[in-house]
């Protein structure tokens, strides 16, 4: 997928998962047109509310080839058309030379070009929630490392978490960036002010 469509995915996670109902056209459309795979239809339809369904969606999407972001706008023409309209028309906004979807971090160049510290990342992994998850997949970790690590720390969220962010580290070494990691955490309803201690 062009990286201008995941922003835009990313960008209206959010809004996504609280409009739109994707339990019968939507992923049968999808997987009509080959974007999913059975499997990944029984593992949307598998969660538990819709809009878990959703951001599981989402989460795929990316993954799915150039098509997937242009067939997803159509599965929603027909019942969700002002949100394929809203899609579209962020598409059409310019992107703005020299401006950051991080920006608004107010985070120094020196530390978002960094690859975080165990003390930075426990940190973070303090002040994540039920989006961890969401975040981790984001990232390029697969469900079933995030299985490993919810199995390896069954009676704590921090360390699941920070297992899932060390193993990204260590996956992706010089690429695993603070500014990578923002990106992802852009993805949820994560507020920047939540961060002002985090990579101090």
């Amino acid at each position: 997928m062009d990286p201008r469509h995941k922003e835009i995915l990313r960008k209206h996670r959010l809004d996504l998962s609280n409009h739109i109902l994707i339990d019968d056209t939507i992923v049968q459309y999808l997987y009509q047109e080959n974007i999913l795979t059975e499997s990944q239809v029984d593992e949307i339809q598998s969660q538990i509310s819709n809009k878990k369904k959703t951001l599981r969606l989402l989460d795929i999407l990316p993954t799915r080839g150039p098509q997937a972001f242009s067939t997803f706008l159509n599965s929603l023409e027909e019942e969700f058309t002002w949100v394929r309209d809203e899609l579209l028309q962020d598409l059409e906004q310019p992107n703005v030379p020299g401006q950051s979807p991080t920006d608004e971090w107010n985070i120094p160049e020196v530390t978002l070009r960094a690859v975080p510290s165990d003390r930075q990342l426990s940190r973070l992994a303090s002040r994540l929630g039920s989006e961890w998850e969401s975040v981790l997949l984001d990232l390029g970790l697969s469900t079933g490392v995030l299985y490993r690590c919810r199995a390896d720390h069954p009676l704590s969220l921090h360390g699941q978490v920070l297992a899932g962010l060390i193993q990204w580290r260590q996956s992706q070494g010089r690429s695993a960036t603070v500014h990578r990691l923002l990106q992802s955490l852009q993805s949820t309803d994560f507020h920047p002010s939540t961060l002002d201690e985090v990579f101090q």
